[in-house]
Parts: structure tokens; C-alpha cells; sequence
């Protein structure tokens, strides 16, 4: 498209709006949670400490504004679309340029679309971010399925990152009609940008991964783990974490806390068995 012959877009746009309602139902949840005797876990050996929860519940019953967030998220355009019967919510921002390029950006877990929010706009209009018009992408960020708005997966219980990349294309070239277009991903989202990448190079001009993922990580004896589809190694047993370790504070102006120190590798195994990490030997 040109700037001044816009592309037609197919579809009428569905600002997102969560009922009054729903938010007073989480609200009054929140207020009625039963907290747990938190014995032993000032260190946060157990995983996140009372106080330090309860501070977050606070602050999300009586600090943090949805409608100011939602306001800002609408924004952007936003639609709803079935895609091969699935539920899929895209947000969409038009590229200010000669020619840009259509661009699908992949958010991973736990994260939403709005993962991608920063640079959504430096993408779609580099011009006014100190870079040149001719670059500008028409950029596309969905809810990956099951997450946010692209839900209920009622019909799909068996959704992953290969179906994902095929319900992409398929919203990208049949759905909204572009002939090629790029894609960006992270996390799982890394995952379908591989497999795109992999099955429909000839529809794309490129991909662009935030993480690297093997397209292997759910296949062979251990997987979604660093052995990444290879066999579970058994040279070395599992290293141990010790207990003790830096103080932390409940306040979460000082998250993340600081990581665990990590045992030295068992003797006799100085170094991972081929696709393994210290953390995830087995013993075998």
C-alpha cells in the first residue's frame, strides 16, 4: 500500500472492554482470599513469601487501574476473528510508509499481546522514532490461543506452538490477505516463528527470534525440557541447591529476588552431559 492508497482492511474493528462486573467479581476475590501460614519462607525457599504476595493482592485491588490500562490498549485497533474455528483477538497497528511490510508478532508464556507494546509503534511508524518510512511494518500481534481474548479453546484441548503457525498463516494469508509477510516471536512464540519459517518459507520474507528454541523441545523422553528432544541423560545425578542464600525483601520494589546459588557439578561430572543443563540431570 501507499500513504496516500491505504489497503483496504477486511475486517470491522472490536475495542476490548471487560464488564464492570467482572472486575468487581475479581475484586471481591481477591479481598476473600485465605491466606496460608507461611512457615519457614522468609528466605523464599518455598517460593514467593506471604508478605510479598499480599502487597501484590493490595495493589491490585486498590492500585492498579484496568480502565486506565484498557484505554491505553485501545489505542490500537483490535478484532475478533475464527480462524479453522478457533478464537483468535489480533491487535493491529497500520505502518506509516511506502510499502510496509506485514509483520505477525508472537508473544510467549505467561505473557499477552501486550508484551509487545513498546515496540509496536516504533515498528509500524519508524519515521517518527528517528527512522526511515521505507522500513515500516503493518504490524499484527494476536493473543496466542487459550490465552487473554483468542479463548475459550472449548474445541481445541490439544492446541501447540505447530498448530499455532498454521492458524498464523492462515489468518495472514487467507483471513486478511496478505501474499508475504514476516513474523517475530519469543518464548513459545519463538517456537511458531521457527515452524513458519520451516513449513511456509516461501510466504515469508524472514523471521525474527527472540529465543532459541529447538522445534525438537516437545519430542523424545524428556520433553519441553533442555534435553530438547533428546534422550534423558543418566551420566550425572541431580546437583542440589543449598538452603542458604542472600536475604531478600518482601517489597516489590526489589523483585527479582536474587537467583539461588547453584552446587558445584557432583564430581566426576564437571560438565552437562551433550543437550543437558546442570539443572536437569537425571539420575537415571
Amino acid at each position: 500500500m501507499t500513504l496516500d492508497q491505504p489497503r483496504p482492511f477486511p475486517l470491522d474493528p472490536a475495542p476490548i472492554h471487560v464488564a464492570d462486573q467482572v472486575l468487581a467479581d475479581l475484586n471481591q476475590r481477591l479481598a476473600l482470599t485465605r491466606w496460608p501460614d507461611d512457615v519457614g519462607n522468609d528466605d523464599w525457599y518455598y517460593g514467593v513469601n506471604r508478605p510479598y504476595l499480599q502487597e501484590l493482592v493490595d495493589y491490585w485491588r486498590d492500585g492498579y487501574d484496568w480502565r486506565a490500562a484498557e484505554g491505553a490498549i485501545n489505542a490500537y485497533e483490535h478484532y475478533r476473528v475464527r480462524v479453522d474455528g478457533v478464537p483468535v483477538h489480533f491487535l493491529r497497528r497500520p505502518g506509516v510508509g511506502p510499502d510496509p511490510t506485514p509483520l505477525i508478532l508472537t508473544h510467549g508464556w505467561p505473557w499477552t499481546f501486550w508484551h509487545w507494546a513498546k515496540v509496536i509503534d516504533p515498528l509500524a511508524d519508524p519515521g517518527a522514532h528517528g527512522g526511515d518510512p521505507a522500513e515500516a511494518f503493518e504490524v499484527i500481534v494476536p493473543s496466542f490461543p487459550g490465552f487473554g481474548f483468542s479463548s475459550p479453546l472449548s474445541d481445541n484441548p490439544d492446541m501447540n506452538f505447530w498448530k499455532v503457525a498454521d492458524l498464523w498463516h492462515t489468518l495472514m494469508t487467507g483471513t486478511l490477505g496478505y501474499q508475504r509477510y514476516a513474523a517475530g516471536g519469543c518464548d513459545v512464540g519463538a517456537l511458531v516463528c521457527g515452524q513458519l519459517g520451516h513449513k511456509y518459507a516461501g510466504e515469508l520474507y524472514g523471521i525474527h527470534i527472540g529465543s532459541g528454541q529447538r522445534l525438537t523441545l516437545f519430542n523424545g523422553e524428556r520433553p519441553g525440557t533442555s534435553a530438547a528432544g533428546g534422550p534423558s541423560p543418566r551420566a550425572c545425578p541431580p546437583t542440589s541447591t543449598p538452603r542458604s542464600s542472600p536475604s531478600r525483601s518482601a517489597s516489590p520494589s526489589t523483585w527479582p529476588p536474587t537467583p539461588w546459588p547453584r552446587a558445584p557439578s557432583p564430581t566426576g561430572c564437571p560438565t552437562p552431559p551433550p543437550g543437558c543443563s546442570p539443572g536437569s540431570w537425571s539420575a537415571g
